[in-house]
């Protein structure tokens, strides 16, 4: 077993996170954790950028619309555009989000038409494909998952080091305002990240002295590294997956709500997807559901799920999808 494939949670000093100690501690910690004996429902909301985030939303709001609450769950673990998600369902009803992402797509300017235009949105969208494209030549190049995270951080830290510095600051005044509260709600919330000067899996809760704004901006930070304190971070989807369902381990029932489908960008042997992840759930008594992206709402979400364009259409076909999916929940959940 490697470090990917369990998760313990041990205290560190300044800022206080949870972080992987070493791998007997680890084996040791797993092998005496009884089953469900931290809570009984789980909720997992995984990354997948701005369309990501609105699917999210329009899912939950949609099984919320046909009678399933499940943000009463005893546990939400949030990555990424999926750490957005869980603070704002902590602080606002599915039902308002879900009509603010309508709202907010009825007040931006529609996309620029003709030959300018397509030349303006293709600018706009170079900077994602350059992201993806030198972060998967790091995976490809890196020997595990270890080295994985450590080659991403110090890609990012050299990214950092060639620009201006405000990042972390222009980071946090765009992500502050999208949260409803700037409180950690009182159930308990974890929301992952990866600490890019060592290469650590972080997480954080309301125990970890790290204020929510800056645990989202660090799980969402996928290009250069946010800094809390003497720290920087990147983001959460390279602590293991975009969803990290494995922090639901010792929970009865498992929803994992998956935009990128459970899809992984490292090499499948190394056990980072979310079918792995829940195999491991399954075996260690754990029941688990999934919702996934039909076809309607991979369309929505087009060549670029960060393109804000793409919310209203995800939300919508993420609501569409939680109405139809409360039928199938209702006794798992329930």
């Amino acid at each position: 077993m490697n470090e990917e494939q369990f998760s313990t949670r041990h205290f560190t000093s300044s800022p206080s996170l949870y972080r992987p100690s070493t791998d007997q501690d680890q084996l040791q910690a797993e092998a005496t954790r009884p089953v469900h004996a931290t809570g009984e429902r789980a909720l997992v909301l995984g990354g997948g950028g701005s369309a990501g985030n609105a699917w999210l939303i329009g899912v939950i709001a949609g099984l919320f619309e046909a009678g399933l609450d499940v943000t009463d769950a005893d546990l939400i673990i949030g990555t990424s555009a999926g750490s957005t998600a869980a603070a704002q369902i902590t602080g606002a009803s599915p039902t308002q989000l879900f009509a603010d992402i309508l709202h907010a797509a009825t007040q931006r300017r529609p996309r620029p038409a003709g030959a300018a235009g397509a030349r303006v949105w293709a600018a706009r969208e170079t900077p994602v494909v350059d992201h993806l494209r030198r972060t998967g030549e790091i995976i490809a190049a890196a020997a595990d998952p270890t080295d994985m995270r450590r080659k991403l951080g110090a890609s990012a830290i050299e990214l950092a080091a060639a620009s201006d510095g405000s990042w972390p600051t222009r980071w946090r005044s765009t992500v502050a305002p999208r949260l409803p509260s700037q409180d950690w709600p009182q159930r308990p919330v974890l929301i992952t990240a990866v600490d890019a000067d060592t290469g650590e899996p972080v997480v954080f809760d309301r125990h970890s002295g790290v204020d929510l704004v800056d645990a989202v901006a660090a799980s969402t930070s996928s290009g250069l590294p946010y800094g809390i304190g003497d720290s920087r971070f990147i983001d959460g989807g390279y602590r293991r997956s975009s969803e990290n369902a494995d922090l639901a381990a010792g929970y009865g029932r498992v929803l994992v709500l998956s935009p990128l489908g459970g899809r992984t960008r490292a090499p499948l042997e190394w056990g980072m997807d979310l079918a792995t992840q829940a195999e491991e759930l399954r075996t260690g008594g754990s029941r688990v559901e999934t919702i996934l992206p039909d076809s309607n709402s991979h369309h929505a979400f087009g060549s670029n799920m960060m393109d804000l364009s793409t919310r209203a259409p995800a939300a919508r076909t993420g609501y569409d999808q939680g109405k139809a999916s409360a039928g199938r929940l209702a006794e798992f959940w329930r």
